[in-house]
């Protein structure tokens, strides 16, 4: 999602503001635009697409300065043109916004019948002729604010520049994240830490509701009501290091090779290795009276989230609901007393989750989450923290942070069994033995990358794609169809394999690969009987299995990968992996813009 980074300076901030966009362009992007304050005026430049195309503009037209603000935007209100870029701007205020103003057409309405004219199609627009109306009225910028703030409806992070007042800027948040930066002599403001980790290993975290004054010396943070406020500076933990793709061609690459290391390091935090145990946090709650388990969540965490159904409900037995986080709260959900709420979030920002848990907060649940970023909104206000430990993933189609997930999610599907009593000393250390062999499965899986590549050109033609299934692989057949829609834009979807003779079977033909993931097991031969189906039909099957399964099933297709035998515990971890590689090389073939597909944000802060 959209990112924002302001600077008060004692140097030209033009270009730290487009190193801090630069750093963002992991949370996906159509435009960008920064804004200066110099010679008494605004100094605004702006371009659509990619942020090289930003430089060039401040190549050939330089925007000088001290003070500054900078954002990349994905759009919501308006098309991805220059004119919708941020930053807004009247003649007193400029502005950077992610989020959404939900009542920005009462509001536009109001400004446009008092005579101001808006230049574009977006909902931000309307907060810099709020603030400005304020300021041309004679108040000073922490008054102006202070009087807009409260009428603005919906989800926001701010920064805001006042051409009169150039030693300052102003940040507010309400369901968007923001983060102040110390400096030496400089204050700043970021979306994220990582924003600002070239500058400042300083920060605070602004809670719900809070804006902030920033001058060169110091921050004055004030609550929804205005109230001066304390809020912590806090060690970002955030690398000051450019994040590089190293040999890779794209970061999604070399984010799929860096599992086996991730998926170990995320293991080490919740595995006792000579004990053969499970080790999770310090808990406040006693997770052996939990009697149900309500999992939310997004996307390909969502895809995590039934595969932990799975887990959770064989291993310790406990019911699971899961839903997508964008429906929970409006099919009012029955919540039972003492209930445990999961969500999972790569952020922890994603806004329909965020809301998803405040909803069972305020309904007596105990939260746990499960986040890549500790420091995140849903990590401060969790009652159990888990965090995945696979460090910034700048590719916005998700892989290593899906089989982190996976990994604590085992983990805590194994503790919760230990507690009820579903599992004995001896049962938890077999489960331990195969979650450590994880990393070296893993590294097996990537072994066929040089395979995976090559039969890449047989499915990148294609229309339309089938992913099948069955038990804990249904998931996965979602996941991988999400990853090649994402990246390679071939319409493909996921089906359990039983399902697929009541309806989607009418789609098989000579033109319809159909990706198979089945490791040879109990359910293998149903799985056998449904690829007869498909067979019989013209269709092209490309079998994702084990050795046993191949040679059982195998001849015929339109292509094999073979993956090793492993526990079915650990297999939707390893079979992620083949997936995830032939999205990538399919689009490879076709020439997408593979780390910021189109259309995609790595954060949705926005409903």
């Amino acid at each position: 999602m959209c990112g924002i980074i302001g600077i008060v300076g004692k140097e030209p901030v033009a270009d730290r503001l487009i190193d801090g966009l630069r750093r963002m362009e992991y949370r996906g992007y159509d435009s960008a635009g920064i804004c200066t304050l110099a010679g008494g005026g605004l100094v605004r430049r702006r371009a659509e697409g990619k942020l090289n195309n930003l430089v060039r503009e401040v190549a050939a037209n330089p925007a000088p300065g001290l003070v500054g603000i900078a954002h990349t935007r994905w759009a919501t209100h308006g098309a991805p043109t220059a004119v919708n870029a941020h930053p807004h701007a009247t003649g007193e205020v400029a502005i950077v916004h992610n989020g959404i103003i939900e009542n920005f057409a009462q509001l536009r309405a109001e400004l446009e019948g008092r005579g101001r004219r808006f230049e574009s199609q977006t909902d931000s627009e309307v907060v810099a002729h709020l603030v400005s109306e304020q300021v041309e009225a004679g108040k000073g910028p922490q008054e102006a604010v202070a009087e807009v703030l409260p009428r603005l409806r919906g989800a926001f992070a701010l920064a805001i520049a006042f051409r009169a007042h150039p030693d300052i800027l102003i940040g507010a948040r309400l369901g968007s994240p923001l983060v102040v930066g110390y400096g030496e002599g400089e204050m700043y403001l970021g979306s994220d830490a990582l924003a600002l980790a070239s500058l400042t290993q300083r920060i605070t975290y602004l809670e719900e509701g809070d804006w902030v004054v920033i001058d060169r010396q110091q921050a004055r943070v004030f609550d929804a009501n205005g109230a001066a406020v304390e809020r912590p500076v806090v060690a970002s933990g955030a690398s000051a290091a450019a994040i590089e793709k190293g040999t890779f061609q794209h970061f999604m690459q070399k984010e799929i090779f860096e599992q086996p290391t991730v998926v170990a390091q995320t293991l080490r935090s919740y595995l006792r290795p000579l004990e053969r145990q499970v080790a999770l946090p310090q808990m406040d709650f006693d997770i052996s009276r939990i009697e149900r388990v309500t999992i939310v969540a997004c996307g390909t965490s969502y895809y995590a989230g039934m595969v932990a159904k799975y887990w959770f409900e064989s291993f310790a037995r406990v019911p699971v609901d899961i839903d997508f986080a964008s429906e929970f709260r409006y099919r009012d959900p029955i919540l039972p007393p003492g209930g445990l709420a999961l969500f999972i979030s790569q952020s922890g920002e994603t806004a329909d989750t965020l809301a998803a848990l405040r909803h069972c907060k305020a309904n007596g649940q105990t939260i746990a989450v499960v986040v890549n970023v500790p420091t995140s909104t849903m990590a401060r206000e969790a009652d159990l923290l888990l965090p995945t430990h696979a460090g910034p993933e700048i590719g916005v189609a998700s892989t290593k942070a899906f089989t982190c997930q996976l990994a604590v999610l085992a983990a805590l599907a194994a503790h919760f069994a230990v507690k009820k009593g579903r599992l004995s000393a001896e049962q938890e250390a077999e489960i331990v033995a195969h979650l450590l062999e994880a990393p070296a499965c893993l590294n097996a899986a990537l072994d066929h990358d040089a395979e995976i590549r090559a039969m890449a050109p047989l499915i990148a033609p294609a229309r339309d794609v089938l992913y099948l299934g069955r038990g804990q692989d249904f998931p996965l057949a979602l996941e991988g169809a999400l990853k090649l829609k994402e990246i390679s834009y071939i319409h493909a979807e996921g089906y359990a394999s039983g399902e697929m003779k009541h309806g989607p079977i009418a789609l098989i033909d000579e033109a319809v690969p159909v990706i198979v993931i089945a490791p040879s097991g109990p359910l293998f031969e149903k799985t056998v009987s449904n690829m007869q189906e498909v067979r019989a039909r013209g269709g092209k099957i490309v079998l994702i299995s084990d050795a046993e399964g191949l040679a059982e099933a195998g001849v015929g297709c339109l292509a094999t990968i073979e993956m090793p035998k492993v526990h079915p515990l650990i297999a939707p971890l390893v079979y992620a992996v083949p997936v995830q590689l032939l999205a990538y090389h399919v689009a490879c073939v076709k020439g997408t813009d593979v780390d910021q597909p189109r259309n995609l944000a790595k954060s949705v802060t926005v409903e």
